[in-house]
């Protein structure tokens, strides 16, 4: 094997076309059996490894290889931390960006999340619940998950009994759980509205074991709110947030918390004047910000994201609902600001990080959940003048081939 790609699996050469072998490291001898298509290569599946790399582990969970949820527990930490560095200075290197100082990768350890989102597939005693399997919308069943923070993984058994009495989607959906300060949020994908007494079990597995919230998502549709005990709220600064039904939040307290500081060390270098956190959530940066002191005006495409922050009726804290891939900040918009923040899904920023080369202040903090096209952003910064003073990966989630990034641009 040459190298360990950017989705975890092993790399080879098999007739000049790449071959994909899951479950590899780098320098191993192994025996494969070619496999389908993807791309422009093949994938195999690994029969044997004949000469383990130096950074072979075993892998601690009997789920591994069997459940896509982790791609590289057999892969050292040490080992894993420096891969997912490389993949943030291969990224840059890919546009150019090759004298970036990247820092060390802050790993957030196993057994910290505090958000899941479980498979869930067939119906009634049928009923699977657990992760997808690895490239696959099969869903495999476990019994134990290393990932989530124990009182997560409490609700998860408890949770199989509830769904076998429910019309679930045989085509599969999803049970995302989610630990908030005031208890836990559940939002539970069903093919068709329960009946009376599929309600009054709701009622009763939220009281049982003392949930803020449960929700459904019938159909596809929007969540609704099935059993509300109290709202579920998160503290971020000095306030506390209600999170709005199957709103995004930071996978980690630490996760957060490691992204947040170096946010707030950023900021505090700019000069005094208000802060823009653009694609800014329920205030993950913003409330920090102004807990700092400084005036924060969020932007962000959810609305019940801005109503949530705008609820808080604080001064020097506003809220606009914008969506910033069709309508960027641009020119005098931006030029009010002292430093702006940005954290786009995963498609990243383009559109705005183009009109920030062209008219933004000399702080600029950049958030990203995709090394690809946090690179080509950075490109635009670049491009438009920034000079990009530091580049941290923050790994929120250990044995995958996910990595975040916060930057620091200045002018």
């Amino acid at each position: 094997m040459t190298e360990v790609g950017a989705r975890g699996d092993g790399l080879a050469n098999l007739d000049d076309r790449p071959l994909y072998v899951p479950l590899t490291l780098a320098g191993e001898r192994v025996r494969v059996r070619p496999g389908e298509a993807r791309g422009d290569g093949r994938v195999a599946v690994l029969d044997a490894v004949l000469t383990p790399a130096a950074e072979r582990v075993e892998a601690p969970c009997p789920h591994f290889g069997t459940c896509g949820g982790c791609q590289l527990q057999h892969m050292a930490p040490a080992a894993l931390a420096a891969w997912k560095r490389d993949l943030v200075a291969q990224a840059l290197g890919r546009r150019g960006l090759t004298d970036v100082p990247v820092a060390e990768t802050v790993s957030i350890a196993p057994g910290s999340r505090r958000r899941a989102t479980f498979a869930l597939a067939g119906s009634g005693r049928g009923l699977t619940l657990g992760f997808n399997a690895r490239a696959s919308h099969r869903v495999v069943a476990i019994d134990t998950c290393l990932l989530p923070e124990p009182a997560l993984w409490a609700l998860v058994e408890p949770l199989r009994s509830l769904l076998v009495s429910l019309p679930t989607p045989g085509k599969g959906g999803d049970v995302t759980v989610t630990l908030t300060d005031s208890g836990a949020d559940v939002v539970i994908d069903l093919a068709a509205d329960p009946d009376l007494a599929g309600r009054e079990r709701l009622a009763a597995f939220a009281a049982d074991h003392d949930l803020a919230r449960l929700s459904l998502r019938v159909a596809g549709a929007s969540p609704e709110v099935a059993a509300e005990r109290r709202l579920p709220q998160v503290r971020l600064g000095d306030a506390l947030v209600p999170l709005p039904a199957g709103g995004f939040l930071q996978p980690s307290r630490a996760g957060e918390a490691a992204l947040v500081s170096r946010v707030l060390e950023a900021v505090a270098t700019a000069p005094a004047g208000p802060v823009a956190d653009l694609f800014g959530g329920i205030g993950t940066f913003a409330l920090p910000l102004h807990a700092s002191g400084r005036a924060v005006h969020v932007v962000e495409g959810a609305r019940p994201a801005v109503g949530a922050v705008a609820g808080l009726a604080r001064a020097g804290l506003t809220a606009e609902a914008r969506d910033l891939f069709d309508k960027p900040l641009v020119g005098k918009e931006l030029k009010r600001f002292a430093a702006v923040v940005f954290d786009p899904p995963r498609a990243g920023a383009a559109a705005q990080a183009a009109a920030l080369a062209e008219d933004g202040p000399g702080v600029v903090v950049a958030v990203s959940c995709a090394p690809a096209t946090f690179a080509r952003d950075a490109r635009l910064l670049v491009d438009g003048g920034y000079r990009m003073e530091s580049v941290v990966p923050v790994d929120q989630f250990p044995w995958s081939a996910h990595v975040e990034v916060v930057a620091v641009f200045r002018r």
